[in-house]
């Protein structure tokens, strides 16, 4: 089936050349969108075919993120090819903001916390959990990414998050791990693991600075909530 073709537009209705002579940040998202799948159908241009799948994704490019090439392939005119065009540049959009982030090593307040892990979380439909190991100037050391489990749930083993930070010689950590049900609300589960690794980390003389959890592009921080006592 003939496609409809960018070069075949109107020059006024051409993205790649609004681009050239604009700027991206003129662009509409439907519009970059439309650069990154090149054509539409017989019967729409690739910008409506992009508002389409904007539609599909609710306008927000933090949940087109969340799709596979699977669901991106029952759109009529996105074969394949430009779903994973699709999902490749999302995804360098979200390292792009985690480099970013990444060279700012210190960490101050649970709002930096959540701002290095968003990029990391924000679009998973499992769970994941990490840890953030710091020095004694709460600069970073390493991230580590504990485990991975199912939409519900995830496994955190007290003993190897205090191995490593042993062998790391961290003088603190922070936890961080997602809700995709988007609930923000600790589970008891999550609270009972909070207190038996503080009180771990303390017999070694390591001090657990914080839980972070994330969901629905907010977070719920223990320590701010006064629910994880400073370190006596």
């Amino acid at each position: 089936m003939k496609t409809i073709s960018i070069k075949n537009w109107a020059s006024d209705d051409r993205p790649r050349e609004k681009l050239l002579t604009k700027g991206a940040q003129n662009l509409s998202n439907a519009e970059l969108l439309a650069i990154l799948i090149g054509s539409g159908t017989r019967e729409i241009s690739a910008v409506e075919l992009s508002r389409q799948i904007l539609l599909i994704a609710e306008n927000n490019l933090a949940e087109l993120a969340k799709f596979s090439v699977s669901q991106l392939v029952k759109i009529k005119g996105i074969g394949e090819a430009k779903a994973v065009t699709i999902i490749a540049a999302l995804e360098l959009g979200k390292r792009r903001n985690s480099s970013e982030l990444s060279d700012r090593l210190s960490v101050n307040s649970s709002k930096d916390v959540y701002n290095y892990f968003y990029p990391i979380m924000a679009d998973l439909v499992h769970e994941e959990f990490w840890v953030l190991y710091l020095n004694r100037s709460n600069k970073i050391i390493e991230k580590y990414k504990l485990s991975q489990g199912g939409v519900s749930g995830t496994v955190t083993d007290i003993r190897l998050i205090l191995k490593r930070a042993i062998e790391l010689l961290a003088s603190s950590f922070i936890v961080c791990h997602n809700h995709p049900s988007g609930n923000l609300k600790p589970s008891e589960n999550d609270t009972n693991i909070t207190h038996k690794l503080k009180a771990a980390a303390l017999q070694m003389d390591i001090n657990l600075l914080d839980h972070i959890i994330i969901a629905n592009n907010s977070y719920f921080s223990y320590t701010d909530e006064g629910i994880l006592p400073e370190k006596k």
